[in-house]
This record gives structure tokens, sequence and C-alpha cells, in this order.
């Protein structure tokens, strides 16, 4: 059975389904949401995308997209007079969200919850471990903040779709130890990301699920 509504299987706190979501939004796309708790995956999600990860749209057409630069995609598709979508395909933005995807990615998961990757090669010491890939994730978001000395935003002197892909990415980066990256010398990067929490985007993509 079909939606009748783009319907988008999503978590709240997950950083893929964030930037899906602010997508959606930024286009006007009218949409339903679905919350999963992830211990617990309903059937329904697991037909469509036997992987089981979020964010998975799917359309009223029978089409799923499960990839959520896809779904970015597919938003822009529908609505796009700012063109976000096009600006975002410059090869130094896809290099920048390759970057962040990639490696940047790889180290912040791994300086948030070091205990899951003890078993990987590297420093055995937990502290260790989190300093080691906090480093290695801080030397990105300097590259970072050498192109938003630039200009405002990763778009240039308006926002694109590269924006909202990074930003839920950084903002957990920084949600780590708080304190500690408040004191590093990013100053264009601290703009950029108060911007974006700050936004009434970012507001309406962080409202819960059947709450005014």
């Amino acid at each position: 059975m079909h939606p009748t509504l783009p319907l988008l299987y999503s978590f709240r706190r997950c950083p893929y389904a964030m930037r899906a979501r602010m997508a959606l939004l930024q286009a006007g796309v009218v949409f339903d949401v679905q919350e999963v708790v992830l211990r617990d995956k309903p059937a329904a999600l697991l037909a469509l995308s036997p992987k089981g990860t979020v964010p998975v749209l799917h359309l009223p057409d029978g089409t799923v997209v499960d990839e959520s630069w896809q779904i970015m995609g597919w938003a822009f598709a529908q609505h796009d007079p700012q063109r976000w979508w096009a600006r975002a395909q410059a090869p130094e933005r896809l290099a920048l969200l390759a970057a962040h995807d990639g490696a940047f990615k790889h180290h912040l998961d791994r300086y948030k919850y070091p205990e899951r990757y003890r078993a990987e090669p590297g420093p055995l010491d937990t502290a260790a471990t989190r300093d080691h890939h906090r480093a290695q994730a801080a030397a990105l978001l300097q590259r970072l903040e050498a192109h938003l000395q630039a200009a405002a935003f990763l778009g240039g002197d308006t926002p694109c779709a590269t924006d909202v892909a990074v930003f839920p990415f950084v903002r957990q980066f920084a949600a780590v130890e708080p304190a500690w990256f408040d004191q590093q010398p990013w100053p264009a990067l601290q703009a950029w990301r108060a911007h974006w929490q700050a936004s009434a985007l970012w507001a309406a993509c962080m409202a819960r699920p059947g709450l005014p």
C-alpha cells in the first residue's frame, strides 16, 4: 500500500535524517514523518529498505529513496528557486561533502563512541582514542573554517544543499565537548553553526512529530 503523501521514516537525532528533513522543509514538500525506534524497527521500513537505516522516503507512486543525499536531491527537484541543489554540485562542494560523509564521520563516530571501536588498531586507552579522533576531525573542520572565512556559507553568499548536509554532523561533533569546541579558533565556523542552530529551518526540522 502506497502512502497518500511522501512518508519519511526518520529518527529525530540522526544527522542523516536531519539533513533529509531540512531539505524537504526548505523545498516546501508536504510530507508525513514516521519516527522510528531504532531498537524496534517497523516491519514496513524493513520491507522497503532491508538495510534498516534511516532516513527512508516512501513516495506515493511506490518509489523508495533510502539515502539521505538522494532524498535531498528529490526534494529540491520538486522546488528549488534559490538553486540550493544545483549550486551544491560544484566540484569543491561535492568534495567537501565527501570529506565530511567519509573521513569526518569516521573520526566523529570514534570520538563520540570510543568504547565501540576498542577492537580497531590504534591507541588502547579510551581517552587517547578520543583525543586522536578529535584531532583528526578537527583538522577537517579547519578546512571548513577556511571555506567559511571566504564566504558566509558553503554555498557562497547564500546557502546551498551542502550547508544543510554538513551542519548536522558539525553540530553532533560540537555537542561531544561543547566547552572545548567553543574555545577553538574557528570564528567563521562558529558563526555558521550559530546561524543554522538559530534558524527557523532548524527549529522546524527538530519539532517533535505530533506536537504543535
